[in-house]
């Protein structure tokens, strides 16, 4: 199973609402013991868990253009499972999660680029980042970085999200971890 986290690469980015999708990956290649290493002219970080199957993805090409490391991951992807994608939505409260199988981008970024290099049947794993507040741009609030208060939140919903992947990884039924994670969050 691929899983690709979405997110801005860099210490500028680090931490910042738009990242929970690099956090979700980090947090279960942290579980599995495993380290995301970049290799010599690719476009993003990896790192293979060779027990439960799961290749961990970061892009490096920044939120708007993900979509561009499918094409060296298409083998991949093929051969070990389904495509998951952990991102962040500001329809959902921080420390909300949600998981869809399919669909359309909802008009994020970095799922239209995922879907116009892939397609549209991927398990998507929303982490709530909230909206912003009054005078605030969508740009400005995807880029800040989230108070203490919403920190502990979404640290929660970021071991929610790994744990719903891991099970996905571990065969159990994808209707069911999807239901579970939706009726808790």
């Amino acid at each position: 199973m691929v899983v690709i986290g979405l997110g801005n690469p860099g210490l500028r980015y680090k931490g910042t609402r738009h990242n929970v999708g690099f956090d979700t990956v980090e947090k279960i290649a942290t579980l599995k013991g495993i380290s995301l290493r970049k290799r010599c002219l690719s476009n993003y970080k990896r790192a293979v868990d060779k027990e439960d199957g799961l290749i961990l993805i970061e892009p490096l090409t920044y939120m708007n253009n993900s979509g561009l490391v499918i094409e060296k991951l298409l083998k991949d992807i093929e051969s070990n499972g389904p495509l998951v994608v952990a991102v962040d939505q500001m329809d959902l409260p921080p420390g909300k999660i949600r998981i869809k199988k399919g669909g359309s981008s909802a008009g994020h970024n970095g799922l239209k680029s995922i879907i116009s290099n892939y397609n549209e049947d991927f398990i998507r794993i929303y982490i709530g980042i909230g909206r912003p507040q009054d005078g605030c741009s969508v740009i400005d609030h995807v880029l800040t970085k989230f108070t203490e208060e919403e920190r502990c939140l979404l640290d929660s919903a970021i071991t929610k999200a790994a744990d719903a992947i891991l099970a996905i990884s571990r065969g159990e039924d994808i209707l069911r971890v999807i239901q579970n994670a939706n009726s808790s969050a």
